[in-house]
């Protein structure tokens, strides 16, 4: 007979683990929460010890090493609010993980700001307010310090409210503010001052009118064809050249200019050839993988993803060579001033200040961004991948345009633009489309198309079409950016000179 094995269980032990247990449970829980801002302020603090390590000036080391914390605070603000205009759309399409999206944006938002991202610095630094107006450097170096700290905290604010602003506008409008603060309206540079508020209207419009052209081109060229799949064959390898070639000339254009200048024939050109190239090798990548999909919206989907992460690379790109300059431009210039010079056009930024502003931005975006991109990518309007692509090339294509011209732009109005201009164009194309309401009586064998559609259309508007109430808060947050950052910033500089001055 077998003996019968002595138990191993030790109630009172079990007891003892299953309360520690517990406890680490609810520690990492806790440690869950502070992670986040336990990295912010690590990165403040090798920040700070940058400005140590590479600053050289006679004095000023103190204000300098301050002023690199205060700008690292700004550029992560800037990466938790901006990175919606990116990513947003694509996540919300669900063609990619927010983990993925976050890794992409963080990863093409370092090598915009790192390659091209002095020459847009130059405007923030020297293009709004005139130096040789103010009283010494001294008063220079605290106007750019209240910049840097009211701009910060109106962004931060605007996060934790979920609303995406312009973070460009915030930095300008608190430059003004300090501006007017420190010498009156002689020290403003009103000209481009008129540009950037142009670009309130015409960034939005265009980014919306543009989206809205082409989710109708693929409207009726792709989804509502009776073959699908054979018309996302043809366009397809368009959509992708289209894209590879707007990057290629946008880094000769912008990127390399330190390297070698390029025109802008010899940049197209280059451009087009790239495209070209995509175009024919893409054709065989996409008959591969459209072998054997239904002829459904749902196949589309998947097709379209490769050009929505394509798309959202490039803009994540040119985000970060245009926005990193909020962030590192006040800083150039209190670097310049400590230096003992006024700051010009010709300036250029210090490449650790391009440090910080770069990795500011990515480890703002890795640590706060999904809170607004679910804002922008789903809860404005319902996207698939063919809508967010159409949001992600418009808004690139746009802010192209516009940085070629030498047009200050809005990379938030343009994407929110493009995001509410699909919305809208998709509530006039469900009620108007000859195309769509022969295809819904198609599909549902419904004798009266128009009373098919309206009774579809009840259910679209209920769950899918555009929210207003997102923009009534995203139009009302554009309008208060400027005059309450140029307040908050004129506050600031006004404690700050108070005390120092």
């Amino acid at each position: 007979m077998a003996k019968l094995r002595p138990s191993l269980e030790t109630p009172t032990l079990d007891k003892d683990l299953d309360k520690v247990s517990l406890a680490e449970e609810a520690t990492q829980f806790i440690m869950r929460g502070l992670a986040a801002p336990g990295l912010a302020a690590l990165f403040l603090i090798v920040s700070m010890a940058i400005a140590a390590s590479y600053f050289t000036g006679a004095s000023g080391l103190a204000t300098v090493i301050a002023a690199a914390a205060f700008a690292g605070y700004l550029a992560m603000n800037i990466g938790a609010n901006d990175v919606t205009n990116n990513v947003g759309a694509a996540v919300g399409a669900r063609a990619m993980t927010m983990a993925t999206a976050l890794a992409i944006a963080a990863v093409f938002e370092i090598a915009g700001a790192l390659i091209a991202g002095r020459k847009v610095a130059l405007t923030i630094e020297a293009g709004v307010v005139d130096g040789s107006r103010l009283v010494s450097p001294d008063a220079l170096v605290w106007l750019m310090m209240a910049v840097l700290i009211s701009s910060a905290a109106w962004i931060n604010i605007a996060t934790y409210a979920r609303a995406p602003v312009s973070t460009t506008h915030s930095v300008v409008g608190g430059i003004v503010g300090a501006s007017l603060a420190a010498a009156g309206p002689d020290a403003v540079k009103w000209w481009t001052i008129a540009g950037i508020t142009a670009s309130w209207s015409i960034s939005p419009l265009i980014g919306g009118i543009l989206a809205a052209c082409i989710l109708a081109f693929l409207n009726e060229f792709v989804v509502y064809r009776s073959d699908k799949i054979a018309a996302a064959r043809l366009w397809m390898p368009v959509a992708l050249g289209v894209t590879a070639g707007a990057f290629t000339a946008y880094v000769l254009v912008f990127a390399l200019v330190r390297v070698a200048i390029i025109s802008l024939p010899t940049s197209l050109l280059a451009g087009a050839l790239v495209g070209g190239t995509c175009y024919v090798l893409s054709k065989p990548w996409i008959r591969r993988h459209s072998e054997g999909l239904e002829n459904r919206n749902q196949s589309l989907r998947k097709l379209f993803r490769l050009p929505l992460i394509a798309a959202a690379a490039l803009l994540s790109f040119a985000h970060g060579a245009n926005d990193v300059s909020n962030a590192i431009g006040p800083l150039s210039a209190i670097v310049a001033a400590e230096d003992g010079m006024i700051s010009s056009q010709k300036s250029e930024a210090p490449y650790w200040v391009l440090l910080i502003g770069a990795f500011g931005i990515s480890l703002g975006l890795l640590l706060y961004g999904p809170r607004l991109i679910r804002v922008v990518g789903q809860e404005i309007t319902r996207l698939n991948p063919m809508r967010a692509f159409c949001v992600a090339l418009a808004t690139a294509a746009t802010v192209l345009f516009a940085s070629a011209l030498g047009l200050p732009i809005s990379s938030t109005h343009t994407a929110v633009g493009a995001v509410f201009g699909v919305g809208f164009f998709r509530e006039w194309y469900t009620r108007h489309s000859k195309r769509r309401l022969e295809h819904v009586r198609r599909k549902s064998g419904h004798s009266d198309p128009t009373q098919a559609v309206e009774t579809n259309f009840a259910e679209i508007r209920r769950r899918r079409l555009v929210r207003r109430s997102y923009l009534l808060t995203i139009v009302g947050a554009w309008v208060i950016t400027v005059p309450a950052s140029a307040l908050l910033s004129a506050l600031v500089y006004l404690v700050l000179s108070g005390l120092v001055l």
